[in-house]
């Protein structure tokens, strides 16, 4: 088996294109209640200002009622914005993994231009590599004690051409289980990094 110094691939969601109409979506609504709120903040100020300036008399119930209408509407949709905003990024994700001589760098990318890295993994300090759903699997996840793997893939069955795979990796504080979803050519170059007594046996 030849190694590559450096690989890269994905795990792109089988769903990308349909999570990619629904990110664009969420963001377009989160925007018009954005404008929306900043309208309406507008308008308030101008009431306000030709209110002051006509002299209008006001009781001090009537003021405080309409800043609570106002305000409360300015939260309504500053809020819903907000809550689009965040939504929108629970779709059309992917994960790039970059296999640099001995460690795996794991990136999160939101819709294919935002980028969030996530961790490293070195070859030293994983400790099990295998395949999700294998006996080995379901005894390392009895020995981390109820906490769940970290999964870097959107996918939930492997894509074609594509196997799930976990990663056991220890640090000075805990272990921690990952698993990536990634074709036969970058398993080959974690076990030859890690070395084959990582690999459980099939």
């Amino acid at each position: 088996m030849i190694r590559d110094g450096f690989y890269e691939e994905s795990a792109i969601s089988v769903n990308s294109r349909a999570e990619s109409r629904l990110y664009m979506a969420f963001k377009v609504v989160a925007i018009i209640f954005f404008v929306l709120g900043i309208g309406g903040g507008a308008m308030f100020s101008f009431q306000l200002v030709y209110n002051t300036m006509n002299n209008a008399e006001l009781s001090t119930i009537q003021r405080v009622f309409t800043f609570v209408q106002w305000f409360g509407m300015l939260v309504i949709l500053i809020g819903f914005g907000v809550l689009c905003w965040f939504l929108k990024n629970r779709f059309n994700i992917s994960y790039d993994y970059t296999f640099v001589e001995d460690e795996i760098r794991i990136t999160k990318v939101f819709n294919g231009r935002k980028r969030k890295f996530l961790t490293t993994l070195k070859a030293d300090r994983i400790l099990l590599i295998g395949w999700v759903g294998s006996d080995a699997y379901q005894n390392a996840l009895r020995g981390m004690k109820g906490k769940k793997p970290a999964r870097c893939t959107p996918n939930k069955e492997p894509a074609e051409g594509k196997e799930m795979i976990y990663i056991v990796q220890s640090t000075t504080l805990e272990k921690q289980i990952y698993i990536l979803e990634c074709r036969r050519q970058l398993l080959e170059n974690i076990v030859f990094a890690a070395g084959r007594n990582k690999l459980e046996r099939r």
